[in-house]
């Protein structure tokens, strides 16, 4: 692992240029040309490709990006830089596992290969989506340790208020709102019986260093067994905040993951270009932070959802990139379209989760509704997703294409005008979390239909 030291020194004193300078002149360019260099073709036909070459001429161009441009530190304005051969070394000997949650809950977090039997990790919940109220946090962080039971992990919500003040970055609700988040999180899961289970996403509220600082004080809850997450900027960039936190946490010896959204449509280009970025950004977490585990989230520039076909093909290449030639686990995230207690919400999570899974993938259950609204979350959408998660283990990626791309006419006109769906308080009850019928029939409906195109659900 390069020392936290090293990476602020290269921040520092590294090739200056101007951000609009990086991007237009430095980054941008340079994806073009290694699309072209290594003939790599997005193709509809083919949104779960079986063509090892192409994954690992993806990872090719990946490395020879992450060097050729490096990671951008928006704070001075400055190139962190790496040679290759230190790049392949730090791949070589990088972190193979994370060891997460306790007692009963303790569970090894591993790479996957793509087409493997092994059970993708499963990191279910809200993905980080805003509530309005503790209540609200409590019933569904509860009610995903109880209705998700192949949950290895749990990914708690965000709050919106502090005693019906909003937060504000940076202030003192921030601190309060990031202490609150794991008290309640942790109490949530002390009720559900499953008080071992791992918060991957720690302080889901916290924005800022000093907030995620303020709740890891072993008396509000977190564990050196939870997940913590550091983000990494598009386009492969980091900041003197995002450092502190590596900075703090690699001194807590607690696993950390590198978390990234690449934007399909903007600096990264198009499918081709997104799935470099995504494979570089995998690298780069290794690299900044030390990361254990990296958290792929692409993103449509016009849709700010990630189920439209082109994504679907990123998702799939990206991680049999990243599954076949490292050894650092890999976990996907999605922004479905729709939102809860919709058809569309769940056919958008089977899409997607086939195609990853089937690829080498494991998943953290993603934001529903595009993770714009508050309170827009219910138990049933991660349940479903976790179920479809990992019943795909397995599945010949051949396979999975062909399943994938009839799940896809179900959704893909209605993307650009999705169904908004419904808010937690519309849809489940209040005092004990549990879904509507409605919910639940709109979940056995889609359930069949997946079953039917072939996927196995294990009950």
């Amino acid at each position: 692992m390069i020392p936290i030291i090293e990476i602020t020194n290269r921040a520092l004193n590294g090739k200056p240029i101007l951000e609009k300078d990086y991007d237009m002149r430095v980054f941008s360019p340079r994806v073009r040309e290694l699309v072209k260099e290594y003939g790599i073709h997005y193709d509809p036909a083919a949104l779960v490709p079986s063509d090892d070459g192409l994954a690992d001429s993806i990872f090719k161009a990946a490395i020879d990006l992450i060097c050729d441009v490096g990671v951008y530190c928006k704070d001075t304005e400055r190139i962190i830089a790496f040679e290759e051969k230190e790049v392949r070394n730090e791949l070589k000997t990088s972190f193979n596992h994370a060891m997460l949650g306790e007692g009963m809950e303790q569970r090894t977090l591993l790479p996957r290969k793509p087409e493997s039997k092994e059970r993708p990790w499963i990191f279910s919940g809200a993905g980080g989506v805003t509530v309005s109220n503790e209540n609200i946090f409590l019933r569904l962080v509860e009610s995903y340790a109880r209705k998700i039971p192949i949950a290895n992990a749990i990914t708690t919500p965000c709050l919106l208020s502090v005693d019906g003040i909003n937060i504000r970055a940076k202030s003192p609700l921030e601190i309060e709102g990031s202490i609150r988040t794991v008290v309640l999180g942790r109490e949530a899961l002390r009720r559900a019986g499953r008080p071992g289970l791992p918060i991957m996403n720690a302080i889901g509220t916290a924005e800022s260093a000093i907030a995620l600082a303020s709740g890891l004080h072993p008396d509000f809850g977190l564990r050196k067994t939870d997940g913590y997450m550091i983000a990494e900027l598009a386009e492969l960039k980091t900041d003197f905040d995002l450092l502190n936190r590596a900075a703090l946490l690699q001194s807590l010896n607690v696993p950390i993951a590198g978390i990234y959204g690449p934007i399909y449509g903007g600096f990264a280009g198009g499918a081709e270009g997104t799935a470099i970025t995504s494979t570089a950004f995998h690298i780069q977490g290794i690299l900044t932070y030390g990361a254990s585990w990296t958290l792929c989230f692409p993103i449509h520039i016009k849709y700010t959802s990630s189920s439209s076909l082109e994504l679907i093909w990123v998702a799939s290449a990206y991680s049999q990139a990243v599954s076949r030639n490292t050894n650092v686990p890999a976990l996907y995230y999605n922004y479905t379209a729709a939102g809860p207690c919709t058809e569309m919400v769940l056919q958008e999570f089977a899409a997607e989760f086939i195609a990853a899974v089937s690829s080498g993938a494991s998943i953290e259950t993603g934001g529903v509704a595009k993770g714009k609204y508050f309170d827009y979350l219910t138990p049933i959408e991660p349940m479903f997703a976790s179920e479809v998660a990992y019943a795909s283990a397995g599945l010949k990626r051949t396979d999975a294409n062909e399943i994938v791309k009839k799940i896809i006419p179900k959704f893909e006109d209605r993307i650009p005008d999705p169904p908004k769906g419904k808010r937690f308080q519309e849809c489940c009850d209040l005092k004990t979390g549990e879904p509507s019928k409605e919910c639940y029939d709109i979940y056995n409906k889609v359930k069949k239909e997946v079953i039917d195109l072939g996927i196995e659900f294990q009950y």
